[in-house]
């Protein structure tokens, strides 16, 4: 492959349909959170089939947003995978809860539902089940022990916008479901998030928890301030970039699900490396394919130098220094994460880029 040639592992991408919604916003003179925020809260709860729907700074803000409209705070616990990037955790720390790390499961590396009951203690308020890559893993069973032990679900999908896993959406199944809009997700607002949810109560405490405890949006003058809230808000500016995107997400979601399908015929066979399963022909969309790989850093100096960019895994939370915990607690995460790398992803790819990855990846392990 030639120097020249980048086979990038993401990028973001613009359009026109952004520049005019942009302009329009500024046009108006209303910059901050307003009708253009409240339509892209529309047309999101609209497309995953749920009542509301509230836009926010960022996918981290959504998860603590959640965690706070649940009443939890000092003292209590959150069960949250050992696997995930560390802002899940980060976002029960916001709340001054303790968030307890639990080990995940080989072949998802989604949370481990026995590992999960096991840390269930009486002062567990939640549970955190995190959507890697867009699937669903062990979701399935997760709920039924939180179901069991009547705890709240706060699911974060961050990376599992419009993937569907058995006949729902994911983030739809728990209290709450958590998306991210960060540049490196399918459709982005530079910053941002939202906060899916079917009760009415939580949904108005969310809105409370946004905007400084106004139940509605205000003025910032002689407003009613019904509780201690924050601000949160997501702006006119940016929600009008995302409704700009959502002229692309079926396209990048059919190319996402494309460039999985080819990863996983072209490298089957291919000893060394391991394409984590998804169920694309029912609905269930890679954010980015994954694998786990033997040799895998090796692999990723090896693909760089040729210009296909990677990005390897998370270290497992207890490995960072506010989680640390020993090893032997996460057998799993511990054995696997060494071995997790994302490939090439991005909806930009095409056909012959990805099997150019592929033919490197043979290369390698022969």
């Amino acid at each position: 492959m030639g120097k020249s040639r980048k086979i990038h592992w993401w990028q973001p991408e613009m359009g026109l349909a952004e520049v005019q919604l942009v302009r329009d916003v500024i046009e108006s003179n209303y910059l901050n959170d307003g009708d253009i925020t409240t339509r892209f809260e529309q047309v999101i709860a609209a497309r995953l089939d749920v009542p509301y729907a509230v836009a926010v700074t960022s996918g981290t803000t959504a998860l603590y947003l959640s965690l706070m409209a649940l009443g939890i705070g000092h003292g209590d616990e959150v069960i949250v995978p050992d696997i995930t990037f560390i802002a899940t955790a980060n976002a029960v720390t916001m709340t001054g809860a303790k968030a307890v790390l639990v080990d995940v499961v080989p072949e998802s590396l989604t949370m481990a539902p026995n590992a999960f009951e096991a840390a269930i203690s009486e002062k567990t308020r939640a549970v955190i089940p995190v959507h890697i890559s867009g699937r669903g893993g062990s979701l399935l069973d997760v709920l039924a022990v939180a179901q069991k032990y009547s705890l709240p679900v706060v699911e974060d999908a961050a990376e599992a916008l419009l993937s569907r896993f058995h006949g729902r959406y994911l983030g739809t199944y728990g209290t709450t479901g958590c998306f991210s809009f960060s540049p490196n997700k399918t459709i982005t607002t530079g910053q941002g998030g939202i906060i899916v949810v079917h009760d009415r109560n939580i949904h108005d405490r969310l809105r409370e928890l946004k905007d400084q405890g106004r139940p509605v949006r205000g003025t910032g003058g002689d407003d009613t301030h019904a509780s201690i809230g924050f601000n949160f808000k997501l702006t006119n500016l940016q929600a009008a970039v995302g409704l700009g995107q959502l002229n692309y997400l079926e396209k990048r979601l059919k190319r996402q699900r494309r460039i999985y399908d080819t990863y996983r015929r072209e490298l089957r066979g291919v000893n060394g490396i391991h394409i984590f399963p998804f169920d694309t022909a029912g609905g269930e969309t890679p954010q980015w394919t994954d694998a786990l790989a033997e040799r895998r850093n090796e692999l990723d100096t090896y693909l760089n130098g040729q210009g296909a960019f990677c990005r390897r895994y998370w270290f497992p939370l207890h490995t960072q220094q506010p989680y640390m915990e020993p090893d032997d607690r996460f057998p799993n995460s511990t054995r696997l994460a060494p071995k997790a790398i994302w490939l090439p992803s991005a909806f930009q790819l095409s056909d012959d880029d990805i099997r150019q990855v592929c033919d490197l990846i043979r290369k390698f392990y022969t």
